[in-house]
């Protein structure tokens, strides 16, 4: 099982290069990092986390930008969003962000693809809370029309795009590996056997109940194989990665790194390095 990470990177934290080459040298598998464009002061929306909120929140890198940083200094070390707020994008502009990380990365990308939370924050963007997902995996399509190996259009609810050149293509055929997060549920669930590689859950609560009905969607879709099960914002312990390994089978688990200082954050990989 892939020992990988993620952490709120920030303008007050280690910056992305020199905690990609710190992962890599110590043997972690990737790096996730999550997004938001902004927050709102006028937040209504409670955080899933509690409030209030945490201030790195506030304070996000983007995390392609970050990403592209850790790309250019690693050779091996996995890199990934934990999760993209896709409902937020011009699809087109993100197809090709997306598909020129993966290349310049030599294909180690994972797309990790949420909804979001922040009710405000979607708002600003234009985005129709009601009809989030729907709108998403409109998005994921488009985007997939733009990766094909040749010109496709592709019409949509939401969006559209002319059959076009589009260039760098993704190094996987049809695109990175695509996780959703979210919470279990039969919605969740038809979304990742449609359209994605697997599920990107938050932490690990419940997920003995929840792993056999995204077996039965996913085979149910006509997939094949097993969706990937990738527990994300983990907090450690040997009993619980041998719990994902072993009776989940979780093919990689992303452990919380905290939004500290690079003397923090080189701590925590200290003690995080034992689970390797």
């Amino acid at each position: 099982m892939r020992i990988s990470t993620t952490i709120l990177l920030t303008d007050e934290t280690i910056r992305p290069a020199r905690l990609a080459r710190e992962l890599e040298q110590r043997g972690f598998g990737g790096l996730y990092l999550p997004e938001h464009t902004h927050i709102p002061v006028s937040r209504q929306t409670p955080a899933p986390m509690g409030d209030p909120l945490p201030r790195p929140y506030a304070r996000t890198l983007d995390p392609f930008v970050g990403l592209a940083a850790a790309a250019t200094v690693t050779e091996r070390l996995a890199l990934g969003t934990s999760i993209t707020l896709v409902a937020q994008h011009d699809p087109i502009v993100l197809a090709k962000q997306i598909a020129t990380l993966d290349w310049m990365s030599g294909g180690r990308l994972t797309l990790g693809v949420g909804f979001g939370w922040n009710v405000e924050e979607a708002a600003d963007h234009g985005v129709d809370w009601r009809r989030r997902r729907e709108l998403v995996r409109d998005r994921v399509a488009l985007m997939r029309a733009l990766w094909a190996d040749e010109p496709v259009a592709y019409d949509g609810e939401f969006g559209s795009v002319r059959a076009s050149l589009a260039h760098p293509k993704p190094v996987r055929p049809g695109g990175p590996r695509l996780l959703v997060g979210g919470a279990a549920g039969p919605t969740l669930f038809a979304h990742i056997a449609e359209y994605a590689d697997g599920w990107l859950p938050v932490g690990g609560s419940g997920l003995r109940e929840a792993v056999p009905g995204l077996h039965r969607v996913w085979r149910a879709a006509g997939r094949q194989g097993e969706p990937a099960l990738v527990p994300a914002f983990v907090l450690p312990s040997p009993g619980k990665l041998r719990h994902y390994r072993d009776e989940l089978g979780a093919e990689e688990v992303i452990l919380q790194l905290p939004s500290g200082t690079e003397l923090d954050v080189l701590r925590a990989l200290d003690g995080y390095s034992r689970y390797l």
